[in-house]
């Protein structure tokens, strides 16, 4: 039976070298690699192609959302589970807009932990205690979306500061397109493209793709879908 194939990243050498030496010891599963930040950490997933990479939200380079998001634009069949030390509703939000199978607390016991490596290896969502199948994780995404979206919603101000292109490219984003995509399909070129981004992320005040993708959710300015909403 072909063993489940798991890379860590993770800035903390104890924390990795915890997590490496547990999994190692379950029945089913083997570590095929390991990186200390983001980017090495990208380039190890995209080497080894693992059925599954824990990764953590918070590192030097890239961040767990950044190389969740790049994973998904490969188009490659590896499955993230990201592990944070702060519990956090919101950012789990984050994880699972950015294309994350799952989200966990660092204080998940190994035994959890190697259980939902082998849920998500299987196709199954884990957020937290829910574990779910793909239906299920749709319906539970558009809900937290819809309460994100009343919890911050602005009654009274249509208003918002994106020209029509930037809209664009932000409906592009929500579609979970490359920059290459959004090129091809609005008929710009890619670095058209970077520049529409790098304005979207300057004017809503935030780090990355996957933030202004909240940003402009919580607002009801797009949906998750990629229709604008009037």
């Amino acid at each position: 039976m072909k063993k489940i194939s798991v890379v860590v990243v993770d800035d903390h050498p104890l924390f990795r070298k915890g997590i490496v030496d547990a999994l190692s010891l379950e029945e089913g599963l083997v570590v095929v690699g390991e990186a200390s930040n983001g980017d090495a950490g990208l380039e190890t997933i995209l080497l080894h192609k693992p059925d599954v990479a824990i990764v953590d939200v918070n590192m030097p380079g890239l961040n767990g959302q950044q190389i969740t998001h790049e994973v998904s634009s490969e188009k490659i069949a590896t499955r993230v589970i990201m592990m944070t030390a702060y519990d956090d509703e919101e950012q789990m939000l984050h994880a699972a807009i950015a294309g994350a199978a799952s989200y966990l607390s660092k204080e998940t016991q190994p035994d959890r932990l190697a259980d939902v490596v082998k849920m998500v290896a299987n196709g199954k969502y884990v957020m937290g205690d829910q574990a779910m199948e793909r239906s299920e994780f749709s319906t539970w995404l558009e809900s937290q979306l819809e309460k994100a979206r009343r919890s911050y919603s602005e009654p009274g101000s249509p208003f918002h500061p994106l020209s029509d292109r930037e809209m664009e490219v932000l409906v592009c984003i929500v579609r979970g397109m490359s920059n290459k995509e959004i090129a091809g399909l609005l008929g710009i070129s890619h670095q058209t493209v970077k520049n529409h981004i790098t304005s979207i992320l300057r004017k809503f005040n935030v780090d990355d793709r996957t933030q202004a993708v909240v940003y402009a959710l919580k607002r009801g300015w797009v949906k998750l879908h990629g229709e604008q909403l009037n």
